[in-house]
This record gives C-alpha cells, sequence and structure tokens, in this order.
C-alpha cells in the first residue's frame, strides 16, 4: 500500500513548496513508483491508465533537476497533439511561476499551426525546456535554428498513441540528434507490442513501472444494453433520461457514425460537440473550446480524437459502438472515474461483441446487463448470449463431421477414431473462425 509522502522522496525545498501549492497531498501509485527513480536520473517506462497522474510523475522530478542560467536545452517533452502538448507546455509554465523561476527558467510550445518564422526568431536563445509535438521540433532542428544534444532528459508522452499516430520514426530521428546516455522517460496508458523494438534501440535495462490499475476500479460501473436490432440514437435518448452527466463521451468507431449520433441527438435536445480528425482545424479549436468552457453536456468523439486531448470532468463514458479491441476499451474507460472520482461505463452491444465482453470478462469485468424502462434503469438477461455460444459450438460439430472420412472397412475401434477425426477438425475450424473474427 502507498503510504508515502513527497516529503520522503529527495525533492528540494522550492519543488517542495510547489507541490503543495498544487494541492497534492500524497502521490499517486505511478507517481510513488516512477519519482525516485527519475531523480536518480534512470530511464523509465511508465505504464499506467490515463488520470493516474503521469504527467506529474515526470514534470515534478525533471523540472526538480533543472539549473538555472545554462542558456541551453535541457529537457525535451515529446507528444502526439497540438493540443496534449498545449496543455503539458500550460503545467510547466505553471510549475515555473509557482516555483518564481520566471527569470530563471524558460519553455517553449513548439507544434504546427503557427508562425514557423516568428519560431525561429524566438530560439536565437535556448530555452531550458522544450514541449512540442515531434514532426514541429524536428522541423526545427533541421533548420539549425534549435540544437537538442544539450538535454539531459528526453520524455515521450502518450507513446502509444505516438506509435498508432506514425510519429514514433520521428522520435527515432530527434533520439540520434540526442546524447547517447540521455535519460529516456516513456509513459503510456497501455504498451503495445511494436513498441518493445523501440525501447531494445535506446533503453538499457530500463525501469519498468506499471502500475495494474485495472479496468475496473471499485468507483467505476460498467453496463451493457443490447441493441437488438433497435436505433443506437434511441437508445441514447433514453439513456440521457437516466444519467444526468457532467459531461459524457459518446464513442464511435468511424467519424461518419459520429457525424450521425451526433446530429441526431443535437436535433432531439441534447447539447452535443462533435469531435474527430475528419473535422477542418478550426473546427476542432471552436468543438475543443466548447469542451473546455463546460458549454456541452454530451461529446461525440472517434478514439483518436479523444485521446488527442485530455478532457476533463468525464462523469459517464457511452459505448455507442464498443471497439473491436481490448485495449481502446481500456483507453475509453480511462476517460472517467479519474483520480479517485466515480464514474459509469455504458456500452450499447450486439452479436458481434459477445468475443469482446467474455475477453473483458475474462478480465475481471463484472457487466450489469440493464434495460431503461420508464426512465429507470432496470436488470436485463444477457442477450442471446448462451444460445450464441451453444449455437457456434453444435453448428461447429456439425461442419466439422462433413469432413470426417468413412472407412471403406468396418474395424473395431472405428467409432473412436472417426471421432478423434472430428475433434481435429473442429479445432482447425475454431482457429480459422477466430481469425476471421480478427
Amino acid at each position: 500500500m502507498n503510504n508515502k509522502r513527497f516529503n520522503a522522496y529527495e525533492f528540494n525545498l522550492s519543488t517542495l513548496e510547489v507541490i503543495q501549492k498544487l494541492g497534492f497531498s500524497k502521490p499517486t501509485d505511478i507517481q510513488h513508483e516512477a519519482i525516485p527513480e527519475i531523480l536518480q536520473g534512470k530511464s523509465v517506462i511508465g505504464k499506467s491508465q490515463t488520470g493516474s497522474g503521469k504527467t506529474h510523475a515526470y514534470l515534478l522530478p525533471l523540472m526538480n533537476q533543472l539549473r538555472s542560467g545554462i542558456n541551453e536545452v535541457q529537457l525535451v517533452i515529446t507528444l502526439p497533439t497540438r493540443e496534449l502538448a498545449t496543455q503539458i507546455y500550460d503545467e510547466v509554465k505553471k510549475i515555473i511561476k509557482l516555483a518564481e523561476k520566471e527569470d530563471e527558467w524558460t519553455a517553449k510550445l513548439l507544434i504546427g499551426g503557427t508562425d514557423k518564422q516568428r519560431m525561429i526568431r524566438q530560439l536565437k536563445k535556448s530555452p531550458d525546456i522544450i514541449v512540442g509535438t515531434p514532426g514541429r521540433i524536428m522541423d526545427l532542428v533541421n533548420e539549425n535554428a534549435l540544437s537538442i544534444y544539450s538535454a539531459s532528459s528526453f520524455v515521450i508522452d502518450e507513446a502509444d498513441l505516438m506509435l498508432d499516430l506514425g510519429f514514433i520514426q520521428t522520435v527515432d530521428q530527434l533520439l540520434v540528434r540526442c546524447q547517447k546516455d540521455i535519460q529516456l522517460l516513456v509513459f503510456s496508458a497501455t504498451i503495445p507490442q511494436r513498441l518493445e523494438h523501440f525501447f531494445k534501440k535506446y533503453l538499457d535495462q530500463p525501469i519498468y513501472v506499471k502500475i495494474d490499475d485495472g479496468i475496473s476500479p471499485e468507483t467505476l460501473e460498467h453496463r451493457l444494453i443490447a441493441l437488438k436490432h433497435r436505433d443506437i440514437t434511441h437508445i441514447i435518448m433514453d439513456i440521457s433520461k437516466v444519467i444526468q452527466p457532467y459531461l459524457a463521451i459518446i464513442f464511435t468507431n468511424g467519424k461518419e457514425k459520429a457525424n450521425e449520433i451526433g446530429a441526431s441527438i443535437q436535433e432531439k435536445g441534447l447539447n452535443t460537440v462533435i469531435l474527430h480528425g475528419g473535422l477542418s482545424p478550426r473546427e476542432r479549436k471552436r468543438a475543443l473550446k466548447q469542451i473546455q468552457q463546460l458549454q456541452c453536456q454530451y461529446i461525440v468523439a472517434t478514439d483518436l480524437a479523444s485521446r488527442g486531448i485530455d478532457i476533463k470532468g468525464v462523469s459517464h463514458v457511452i459505448n455507442a459502438e464498443l471497439p473491436k479491441e481490448e485495449h481502446f476499451y481500456t483507453h475509453r474507460v480511462g476517460r472517467t472515474a479519474r483520480a479517485g472520482m466515480e464514474g459509469d461505463v455504458i456500452s450499447i452491444y450486439g452479436e458481434q461483441d459477445i468475443s469482446l465482453i467474455n475477453k473483458l470478462e475474462n478480465k475481471g469485468i463484472s457487466f450489469i446487463y440493464s434495460e431503461v424502462k420508464n426512465g429507470e434503469w432496470e436488470n436485463a438477461n444477457p442477450w442471446n448470449k448462451r444460445k450464441m455460444r451453444t449455437d457456434t459450438t453444435t453448428n461447429l460439430d456439425k461442419e466439422a463431421w462433413r469432413y470426417v472420412k468413412k472407412p471403406k472397412k468396418i474395424k473395431p475401434g472405428y467409432k473412436k477414431k472417426m471421432k478423434q477425426q472430428q475433434q481435429s477438425i473442429k479445432k482447425q475450424l475454431q482457429k480459422k473462425t477466430r481469425r476471421n473474427k480478427k
């Protein structure tokens, strides 16, 4: 159990005062595990769900180590989207202000969509901290407007999203321009297998900090509502009469579905913002402003769009469509029940989702099968679930028997051999079915 206090770590007095001003009483689990290692200059791979305090797990120890009057880059923080980079930059500026170091430490935000020539002029004096997207940082390095060789620490935040968006190659190019012994800190909600090759290239015996938050904390409730050939929008409207959210994110698996559901529930009176990768920069900026100023109660979003920003105050997650993969469910769930707060996840499911539901149940999630009746939750039976399992088994058995070769001459034990042959064919058919579902 984590009973530590921040003063148990080797922070200087200024950092402890900053922590107090931030209102932090005790470290979260990821902070408790990562901070001592980072303070010792070790490279760390930190895995913990969204909302668990990863940002301050690296910001506090790294900024504790900053030196004054260096006039060269000491710290590089990379993020996959402009919005995330801006949010982390704002947090860096806040810490500098609380530490009363505005005259000693400088930070620069390097992202696309801004005046590049003006940025180059501003970089004539090297900042201590760089926060930005890999592409824009690389661009300025190639222009010889910026050198990151002097940096002692390099952060890759939201590494799984960095991988999904194809930016890991650019990060790779940036690290080539850093010192070989640079302290590398990688933080992510999930660590995909494809990142392991990248780690082996740059990290020699890194410290792995994996906080098994699970995806079913006690403060989180998971409900399932069967689609049963009904209209998704009608079900969402029924849900809206029960939940009264502070802020709810409705997830879809694509832009078209997001537009369709978003427009429909707007027409029906729900205060809604649509967020996906197909929006123009102007539309996206307007949507984010509405979200930040709490001008909406519902956000209809796709996975990558929502992961590109930090949305605070989400009380409910509604899966209008369940994702195809478990790790996307983990990301969606991580949007609510943050920092010990309560949250609800409500998923509309169909026959195609049974396999994912089974996997999630095997991971320890306890689903409540529900329906909305007269504006209230009612328990429901798992729709078609048992029947589907039985039907699948029966159909595979029948299909396998079709391929069994009958012997020309009947000999003792022939039935047993035919049964063994049928079971072998059945296993092959099961493997083929699983491959087709992927």
